[in-house]
């Protein structure tokens, strides 16, 4: 009898080495949203670091893993209303994480969900992807610098646009703070460890 083969779920296998290497501005202890979590690879490196995890997906499959790391929302962001509303304010975040995901009705969402003095670290495909793979479609695929104008408000830390060869892949990633509420010049964050 023949069984057709599992298609591996988004989100497995190790944390983007983009991702890897600016956790490390994060306070510790902090809440951390994976937008688009998949089986919850992020989720997984966060939990590992001692961060409060959320994910957010509409496979349940997916979700059925990345339970394992923290709490779990089953919602399509795309079609749906946002699923993370406390007492009629979207609840906030002190890092949120999206990769190889793109939907840009919901950049205003992920700006409310950014607390002040928050990190988001993004990271998806842009246009030259559809030369090497999928992604090949425009609607999923980042302009020419569109990750610095997606944000206003927030301070950029690192950006980069550009081809990564393993594997093949066209891509922008951006890590950026919301300011903080600052009443006097002591409160201005302290200058970030590259």
């Amino acid at each position: 009898m023949n069984q057709l083969a599992k298609t591996p779920l988004h989100g497995q296998g190790p944390a983007s080495p983009w991702v890897v290497r600016w956790s490390h501005l994060l306070p510790s202890s902090a809440q951390v949203l994976d937008i688009a979590c998949g089986a919850g690879r992020h989720m997984k490196w966060f939990n590992d670091l001692g961060h409060q995890v959320t994910g957010i997906d509409r496979s349940p499959e997916a979700l059925s893993e990345a339970s394992a790391y923290g709490t779990v929302a089953l919602a399509d962001i795309e079609n749906g209303p946002w699923p993370l509303i406390k007492e009629q304010k979207t609840q906030q975040f002190q890092a949120l994480v999206v990769t190889n995901y793109l939907w840009r009705p919901l950049f205003p969402v992920i700006m409310e969900s950014l607390a002040p003095g928050g990190f988001l670290i993004y990271e998806t495909f842009s246009l030259g992807n559809e030369t090497v793979g999928k992604p090949s479609r425009p609607d999923f695929l980042l302009k020419p610098g569109e990750l610095l104008t997606c944000f206003p408000g927030l301070r950029t830390i690192a950006f980069e646009d550009g081809f990564l060869a393993d594997p093949p892949r066209f891509v922008q990633r951006i890590v950026a703070q919301r300011p903080h509420a600052m009443t006097s010049p002591a409160q201005a964050p302290a200058i970030y460890r590259l």
